[in-house]
């Protein structure tokens, strides 16, 4: 029986007795860690087997944001270290074909490190462009400034990743580079007209609208749908990320525990399904949270039941990766970057 509409966190380093019941119960497609859900490599292994075991599915997917720079739930010694997105673009800037390179070669290694602990879906890339006065919650994880910079450094990013066997999420759509409000705390308000979004912020999404799988942003587009962010918009989603993005890949929305969204969070994660989200994504762990949630997503069928097993069919076991390799070409090609 298909798997239910909604990824869940995990409240520690291990399941709980109730968190067991409740994946079994609930049988959630996926499962977010985060830095909480973290201490050793054998402890992932573990809490990743025990969730599959849970709900049933050997191939249940497992997601983390391990972008690099700031945003990476695995950290040194458990992994090694990572640049932020910002890192390629300046790359770009002095050499093209050495910034793709080290990119589609640093997601690579990311991918490879994950995959190796059962870790099946990397949240990456960040496709938003940056606009002046923007908030921190970006910053150095965009790329760089030119959409057409940041649509192919994130294309090499995907390429790495799915290379290793990991599958990415563009993110977060439909562009969240005009928001002057971190989204985890208030609700952004983006005043641009359409014409303008489509020329500069949507066109990196439009480029990669191909891939498996896309996050959406909890952002207001006054030009669109002014009473409702693009999570739980049916316009925003419809006209603009199915419609003039194109993208037909598993829509999840952002973490709807995040304080841009008010009320409750089960109505929350019912609002972003009827709105066009396949997957309500739910990150904080807390059991009474996940519990409204669960009870408001239905199990996936129709075009979400096929984008899903699309998605999922295009994760390939994890080869003999050598790390080592990959990252001293990753530094070697970062390496001509000058030194502050």
């Amino acid at each position: 029986m298909p798997a239910r509409a909604f990824v869940s966190g995990c409240s520690g380093l291990a399941l709980t007795p109730d968190e067991r019941v409740f994946f079994r119960d609930a049988e959630p497609w996926g499962l977010i860690l985060f830095g909480r859900n973290i201490s050793a490599h054998e402890q992932i292994r573990a809490l990743v087997a025990d969730f599959r075991e849970a709900v049933g599915r050997a191939d249940a997917p497992v997601l983390i944001d391990q972008e690099g720079g700031r945003v990476r739930r695995l950290r040194p010694p458990l992994a090694l270290d990572h640049p932020p997105a910002r890192a390629y673009g300046a790359l770009h800037a002095l050499d093209p074909d050495a910034a793709l390179e080290a990119a589609r070669t640093g997601a690579q290694l990311m991918a490879a490190e994950l995959a190796a602990l059962g870790i099946t879906v990397d949240c990456l890339p960040v496709l938003d462009l940056p606009a002046a006065g923007m908030t921190d919650a970006i910053g150095d994880r965009a790329y760089a400034e030119r959409a057409e910079t940041v649509s192919a450094l994130g294309r090499a990013v995907c390429e790495g990743a799915l290379a290793a066997g990991v599958l990415p999420v563009i993110k977060h759509m439909p562009g969240h580079g005009r928001a002057t409000v971190d989204s985890h705390h208030h609700l952004p308000t983006v005043a641009a007209d359409r014409a303008t979004l489509e020329a500069t912020d949507f066109a990196p999404f439009r480029a990669l609208a191909h891939m498996p799988l896309g996050m959406t942003g909890h952002i207001v587009f006054e030009a669109i749908d002014a009473e409702r962010p693009a999570t739980l918009s049916p316009v925003v989603l419809g006209e603009i990320v199915r419609g003039h993005i194109g993208f037909d890949g598993l829509l999840m929305s952002d973490d709807l525990s995040m304080k841009a969204l008010s009320g409750p969070v089960g109505a929350s994660a019912g609002a972003a399904l009827a709105a066009g989200c396949d997957i309500a994504l739910h990150c904080n762990g807390d059991m009474g949270e996940m519990v409204e949630v669960a009870a408001a997503a239905p199990r996936l069928e129709g075009r979400a039941l096929e984008r899903a097993e699309r998605a999922l069919g295009l994760i390939a076991s994890p080869g003999a990766s050598d790390v080592a390799e990959l990252a001293a070409r990753r530094d070697a090609l970062l390496g001509r970057l000058p030194t502050a």
